[in-house]
């Protein structure tokens, strides 16, 4: 159904998600899911690490330091604090961040580590590596899978109107349907694809949809040094997979490039408290998850995709903390969105459910608690989460 790249054990994950689309669940899928979400988040941050820190001691060859952010917030305070150059534009989105620091989704929350330039008076940004969130990623998950479902009824539903201009003895072309009647056959092919769905037969599912950018790297270079950047990347025995060239509102490189972790350095330090207290709640003792999330490692795939962002400095305020905010674009993608019926929402459910259920403490899933050929409305999937977290809840009715 999906393949997310920067994963490793991206098959197995494959197979979950389609599986659960058609509401198969298995006992093995608590643990399965479990040490796909958890073991790669532990492996991207290490070997995102790793990249990162090699990428920009070779950009800047001076010596750099790094520390965490958490939230937005964290990012857009420090990189209006010292500019390495100024001008009008650069003065102006400054004042305005100065000025309304709240208008910029400080709050938002991101799992980044922002990178340094030492210098004097103060240390210049020169960059960041970032996590994709479990929420951004399920959220993204469902739109890829959303798009090609409404490709595949819509193609139904033209094949029903192709019919219906034959059963007329004229051209598709020359066929004029009423917008109700257009609906209905939209509608009707809904109905078949979701009845597809709920009783197990295989739907379209021809085009390899793709995630690559869970692993994600932003490099703050002058243009004149970008043309040597993918040079260097290549040195680093990093294949460029993908080269996109923005121009107009953001003014930016995105490259997707495999990337082969060293897997003796990544399993050279042991698990962090947090993970090995995840697991413990799994019925697992810490000697036994370090085991297991080296067999993790060493059995999963050799290469992994990284996206990574050259962009200047003004063009980084431009995505910031101006005309292109990143948050913004969020917003627009979601209005965008063409289908959002209950079919819809409930791959939204099904996807978020999933990646968050490794989250809790459940040692067991049982039935679905999504099926996405129900329909539901949003209270019933918060509902699901506070029953998955097991936060209880007052009912008036129980006094």
């Amino acid at each position: 159904m999906i393949t997310i790249n920067s994963y490793i054990h991206r098959s197995v994950l494959y197979d979950i998600i389609r599986r659960w689309m058609y509401c198969e669940v298995y006992p093995s899928d608590v643990d399965l899911i479990t040490r796909i979400v958890h073991f790669n988040n532990v492996y991207v941050f290490r070997y995102l690490k790793i990249l990162a820190d090699r990428l920009f001691g070779e950009v800047h060859r001076c010596e750099f330091s790094a520390r965490p952010a958490f939230i937005k917030g964290d990012l857009k305070d420090i990189i209006i604090v010292n500019p390495p150059y100024f001008n009008a534009r650069v003065n102006e989105l400054i004042n305005h961040y100065r000025h309304d620091p709240g208008r910029f989704y400080r709050e938002t929350p991101f799992h980044a580590m922002l990178y340094f330039k030492r210098d004097h008076p103060a240390d210049i940004y020169i960059g960041s590596s970032r996590i994709k969130r479990v929420h951004r990623l399920a959220e993204k998950a469902a739109r890829r899978i959303i798009d090609q479902m409404y490709d595949a009824i819509k193609k139904h539903a033209d094949s029903l109107a192709e019919e219906r201009a034959k059963r007329l003895g004229i051209e598709r072309y020359q066929l004029v349907t009423p917008a109700e009647e257009m609906i209905e056959e939209f509608l009707r092919a809904e109905d078949r694809f979701i009845d597809d769905l709920k009783h197990k037969r295989s739907v379209q599912d021809n085009e390899g949809l793709v995630i690559n950018d869970v692993a994600g790297i932003k490099v703050i270079v002058e243009d004149s040094q970008q043309d040597g950047l993918i040079a260097l990347l290549e040195r680093m025995n990093c294949r460029i997979i993908e080269e996109e060239r923005h121009a107009g509102k953001y003014n930016a490189t995105n490259l997707i490039v495999s990337f082969a972790p060293p897997k003796e350095k990544i399993l050279s330090q042991p698990l962090g408290e947090k993970i090995v207290t995840i697991m413990e709640k799994r019925g697992m003792s810490p000697g036994q998850s370090n085991r297991d999330f080296a067999e993790f490692v060493d059995s999963g795939e050799e290469s992994v995709y990284v996206e990574i962002i050259v962009s200047n400095y003004q063009e980084m305020l431009e995505s910031e903390i101006g005309r292109c905010i990143h948050e913004d674009r969020i917003i627009e993608q979601r209005l965008r969105q063409e289908y959002c019926g209950s079919l819809a929402k409930n791959v939204e459910y099904l996807m978020e459910y999933l990646f968050t259920f490794p989250s809790s403490s459940r040692i067991e899933i049982g039935d679905l608690p999504i099926k996405i050929w129900n329909r539901y409305l949003p209270d019933y999937f918060e509902q699901v989460l506070w029953e998955l977290f097991r936060i209880p809840r007052y009912n008036v009715l129980d006094e």
